[in-house]
């Protein structure tokens, strides 16, 4: 099973589903997540099977991860402009931790 960072669910589910008014947002959020986890890759996944794994419409994975995007919560390459986009789930906040740490190792 994938462990979800308590970030996730302390802090980024509010915001996406409170504050934004975004939940199926979250959900696809989550649902990547734990499939990178599961992959140890990025995941690559078409809005249609996106949407049947989470219970949702395709037009709303669509919505969902452009809003991921522009928030920078996932990052979506492809190598054509019809290939399968591949997910890579962005956490801003690990990333903030760790230049914290190095710069307060660098200063010692």
């Amino acid at each position: 099973m994938a462990e979800i960072d308590d970030y996730i669910l302390d802090v980024l589910m509010r915001d996406l589903v409170g504050h934004d008014r975004r939940p199926v947002s979250f959900l696809v959020y989550l649902w990547l997540s734990a499939e990178e986890a599961r992959r140890g890759e990025a995941v690559e996944v078409s809005y249609q099977e996106l949407a049947e794994c989470i219970g949702i419409s395709k037009s709303s994975a669509q919505v969902a991860v452009g809003w991921l995007n522009k928030r920078q919560l996932l990052t979506t390459k492809k190598g054509t402009v019809t290939a399968t986009p591949r997910y890579t789930v962005n956490r801003p906040w690990r990333d903030a931790k760790l230049r914290l740490e190095r710069k307060g190792r660098a200063a010692r």
